[in-house]
């Protein structure tokens, strides 16, 4: 094999597939990518067994061939070299080597025999269908902030993709939750969609997915089984397992009966959030909201580090209310509101809160109150 590409288009390339290979594996050929140049395109796949990714890129091929090197090295080699540079990458099988140079540049990698690395088999999909990137970006980016590292809850480890009868019209919704705080997003349910399989896409995957979705206007075929997914662009595929597990019934955690109604300036209540939490103990990131007409007062009171207060010009009507909150979980939620408002609907102090988006009901959110 003999190709020549341009740095930036191959740091592109690796820099997908060294995301997906872990960086300590057991297995030497995980830790490698799988390089086949043909015709006048150079495909890289990389995967951890879980996930399998691959990005095809236009070359000059001199020579078909394939082979596998390490990932992370060669994603380094390419980084390191000057922009704009060819890079001609040449592989000596008799040897077991991948030459890599440019300019005055000369490298050689050991290679691994390309029998060795696993491809993902290929799954027979229920349900394909086609949805615009800055859409699919949506439900995710809003929603992934919730998810949860408890390992122990394997199947709260991702969003939950699936089709949903709201108000009497179905929506592509993605649910996530940790048990604090929740985020369920919903998008108008694309052409061929609606008997796709609910199925929850694991943390990793939904990191490498936005590397995808960069593009707004690129259309992203999805494929969907009951084991598997897959999203791909002309160049990229990304193929994962989702997990084998059943999502709770979030419905029952969002609360339909919180009547008083708080209305800020989401970015304003952000910033004042980050101020007075300054000074909250790093274990419980506790801080209060105090609510009267028209006004929120924000407090903190840690007796090892201080005491903070500030005061929040907001909309609200309703009876007096103390309420307290993690103020990271605030904080992220707050991060996720386009809109200039942030509209909070409030029940009893031990009770959890509603956050919309201004009127908006296509995003809400859900966090539970702490004891403050």
């Amino acid at each position: 094999m003999k190709v020549s590409i341009e740095r930036s288009v191959l740091l592109k390339a690796m820099s997908q597939a060294q995301s997906v290979v872990e960086r300590r594996n057991t297995i030497p050929i995980l830790a490698n990518v799988l390089i086949e140049a043909e015709g006048e395109t150079v495909s890289f796949r990389a995967t951890d067994l879980d996930i399998e990714v691959q990005d095809k890129v236009k070359a000059t091929v001199e020579r078909s061939g394939v082979t596998t090197v390490g990932a992370h090295t060669l994603h380094e080699i390419v980084r390191k070299l000057p922009d704009g540079s060819q890079v001609v990458l040449a592989d000596d099988s008799t040897s077991g080597r991948l030459h890599i140079s440019t300019g005055r540049s000369n490298f050689t990698l050991a290679t691994l025999p390309r029998e060795d690395f696993p491809i993902m088999a290929s799954a027979e999909y229920d349900v394909n269908f086609n949805a615009k990137a800055n859409i699919l970006r949506r439900l995710f980016d809003k929603s992934k902030f919730a998810i949860s590292t408890e390992e122990t809850r394997y199947y709260l480890n991702g969003v939950y993709m699936h089709v949903s009868n709201d108000e009497n019209s179905n929506v592509l919704r993605c649910v996530a939750t940790d048990g604090h705080r929740l985020a369920r997003v919903d998008a108008d349910l694309p052409a061929n969609a609606s008997s796709m399989p609910g199925v929850i896409i694991p943390r990793k995957t939904v990191g490498e997915l936005g590397k995808l979705l960069n593009d707004d206007d690129v259309d992203i075929a999805v494929s969907v089984s009951d084991t598997k997914v897959r999203f791909a662009t002309s160049d990229i595929q990304l193929t994962s397992k989702v997990i084998d597990g059943t999502f709770p019934d979030y419905s029952r955690v969002i609360p339909s009966g919180n009547a008083k109604r708080l209305e800020v300036d989401a970015a304003e209540f952000a910033r004042a959030v980050d101020r007075v939490s300054t000074v909250s103990s790093e274990r419980s990131r506790a801080v209060k909201l105090n609510l009267d007409e028209d006004r929120l007062i924000l407090s903190v009171n840690a007796p090892d580090n201080g005491a903070a207060e500030e005061e929040v010009a907001v909309s609200y009507g309703d009876e007096q209310l103390e309420i307290g909150f993690n103020a990271k979980y605030l904080l992220e939620i707050a991060g996720q509101v386009d809109r200039e408002n942030a509209i909070f609907m409030f029940n009893s102090s031990g009770d959890p809160a509603l956050i919309t988006e201004g009127e908006d009901s296509s995003a809400i959110y859900v966090v539970m109150p702490m004891r403050v």
